[in-house]
């Protein structure tokens, strides 16, 4: 009994000895993110709006450099001063001219109506205005493209012939240009193709153009300068301001200015002569204007 107590008694301080087991130490979790408090954006200042009588004087001078930028590179209007285009112009009539074809190239086609420079004392000196008002508006009005200038001399006519083209205009026949009669359904009742100053037949020099009014027997045109001074008929193609091409105003007299039928039908093409441009010039506009939107375009996809 007692050997047997002693046993027990060494068990338990064996038992007692023995070093507990030691727990298996615990992943460190991590701690939750602390929501960062939200910062606050200062209140943004409220832009104050321009009063009236500010914003008016910007918005005039914002529309009169627009106006002084299409008159310069694109579209100008010019007021009509004679008879010697009717029945396709009246008197009075404003028409829009396309300056910026020339700009690709373009150069005057036959059955065009054109706007040029004086080559040459064609026009008689014109009196000055003599209300100083009236003087003074027109130069303003002229500045923004609504009215002509009365420093500038400028005419409006039909081309009719361009370089290189064999015109023939005799009394009692129809206009030829290169051996093509022209069947002239533009001019003037009652007025005669070449009877009033016939010419003869000539060769137009290379960059001239020969033009005529549709009112024959009321316009000193290209006939008229090229009988009181052979040579002084025709027109230098650096000359032409650009192609007239709607009648804008009034309203009643709306119409568009193309070529006519005795022009596109049968066009007398000179022999040799190469193909004008002016037809493809507003795509090569297009082009020159869709190439650089292109290209930016790229560049934003390559930035995104």
């Amino acid at each position: 009994m007692e050997e047997t107590r002693s046993r027990s008694a060494a068990d338990e301080g064996a038992d007692a000895a023995a070093p507990p087991p030691q727990s298996q130490p615990q992943p460190e979790q991590p701690e939750p993110e602390q929501p960062e408090p939200e910062q606050q954006q200062p209140p943004q200042p409220q832009r104050r709006r321009r009063p009236l009588w500010q914003e008016v004087p910007l918005l005039i001078g914002i529309a009169v450099v627009l106006a002084l930028g299409i008159k310069t590179f694109f579209v100008q209007a010019f007021s009509i001063p004679s008879e010697s285009m009717q029945n396709t112009l009246q008197v009075g009539d404003r028409v829009l001219v396309d300056k910026l074809t020339p700009w690709f190239g373009s150069k005057p086609e036959r059955g065009e109506v054109v706007v040029f420079h004086d080559p040459g004392d064609w026009l008689s000196e014109q009196p000055e205005q003599s209300n100083a008002f009236a003087r003074n508006a027109q130069k303003v009005l002229s500045t923004i493209g609504l009215m002509p200038s009365a420093d500038e001399a400028d005419l409006i006519k039909r081309v009719i012939a361009v370089g290189g083209d064999t015109v023939t205009c005799e009394a009692g026949s129809p206009l030829k240009v290169n051996g093509v009669p022209l069947h002239e359904t533009y001019l003037f009742p009652g007025a005669t193709p070449c009877d009033n100053d016939p010419v003869g037949t000539f060769t137009v020099p290379k960059d001239r153009i020969w033009v005529m009014g549709d009112h024959r027997n009321d316009s000193q045109d290209s006939r008229y300068h090229q009988i009181q001074n052979p040579g002084d008929g025709f027109v230098p193609v650096d000359d032409v301001i650009g192609r007239a091409f709607v009648v804008a105003w009034p309203i009643g007299h709306w119409a568009t200015l193309p070529k006519p039928a005795a022009f596109t039908e049968q066009p007398p093409t000179a022999a040799g002569r190469p193909t004008a441009v002016g037809d493809a010039a507003p795509g090569l506009a297009a082009l020159a204007g869709a190439v650089p939107l292109t290209l930016w375009q790229r560049r934003r996809r390559q930035r995104g």
